[in-house]
């Protein structure tokens, strides 16, 4: 398959996520945080565990509950309170700091070259997702601030993770180890931390459904496929399509209005996506064999 087919895949996932927030407003019961993480990854992954039926094996315990704890658990779990604790548009513009972050932890574990024209992408997404969903009235909350770097760091180190520790199987494996892993580190905080689901009704099972089948378990398979084939730099920037098909829905299904600082965010967004794979273009022409090698 190209790399334009593996990138074309890879984006599907961002995509899909941009659909989250309008799920979780529109169907899902508030205040269950981490209950709803929890029931968006682990029935996913034990689903996949039986159609996969293959479990971990020697090492790959221990890393299959890592990565499920940074890409899924902390990951998810800091997200929520950075989007309890700030206006929508301050948490998602903290949070497309990932990329940047990315890329100078792909330096350090992969020895991945650090170019500047994938820092001027990175750098001109964060400005793109701003100009989408920041306000001028938008308060800054310390606790939410931090709750949402956090977040970008625990998945930009779980997707440079992923692709250093690439395991024997199959992306859809891979998938169902960790989200298996993540709702079972989600599961006893659920109960912890807060009180038992009211009676779901039948928009709340059709949430769940669509955010534990898709917005999980299909979404995940295609973006741990493109890590395994794509170097993180050039995958992570495509996370800022998340935000821009959050509020491409919001217009088309909720009627919300696009101003034009909007509409240059999302050829910001779209150009900074490009410009990160024409780094990454410009590097592989130069260097050909430059890929570092993967240690297991």
């Amino acid at each position: 398959m190209s790399r334009t087919s593996d990138l074309l895949l890879t984006a599907i996932a961002p995509a899909i996520w941009g659909s989250t927030y309008i799920v979780t407003t529109e169907l899902l019961p508030e205040g269950y945080p981490v209950t709803v993480a929890m029931l968006r990854a682990l029935p996913a992954g034990l689903l996949l565990l039986l159609l996969v039926r293959a479990l971990p094996q020697g090492i790959w315990w221990a890393r299959a509950f890592v990565l499920g704890a940074l890409n899924f658990s902390v990951f998810w779990w800091l997200l929520f309170v950075a989007a309890y604790s700030l206006p929508g548009g301050v948490a998602a513009t903290v949070g497309a700091i990932q990329p940047l972050i990315v890329l100078l932890l792909a330096r350090l574990a992969l020895g991945s070259a650090l170019r500047p024209l994938a820092v001027l992408a990175a750098l001109s997404g964060i400005g793109g997702v701003a100009m989408l969903i920041l306000t001028p009235a938008a308060a800054l909350d310390p606790v939410g601030i931090a709750a949402g770097l956090g977040s970008a760091v625990s998945m930009a180190l779980g997707t440079v993770l992923s692709r250093r520790w690439q395991p024997p199987v199959s992306p859809l494996t891979f998938a169902a180890w960790q989200l298996s892993a993540g709702g079972l580190l989600l599961l006893p905080a659920a109960l912890w931390l807060e009180p038992p689901l009211p009676a779901l009704s039948a928009a709340n099972l059709l949430g769940l459904t669509y955010l534990g089948l898709i917005g999980a378990a299909l979404t995940y398979i295609l973006w741990f496929r493109g890590i395994a084939r794509l170097e993180p730099s050039v995958v992570s920037p495509l996370g800022f399509l998340s935000p821009m098909t959050a509020v491409i829905l919001g217009w088309a299904v909720l009627g919300q209005a696009l101003s034009p600082l909007q509409l240059a965010g999302m050829a910001v967004v779209l150009g900074s996506v490009w410009l990160s794979q024409h780094a990454q273009r410009q590097l592989a022409q130069r260097q050909p064999l430059a890929l570092p090698a993967l240690r297991p």
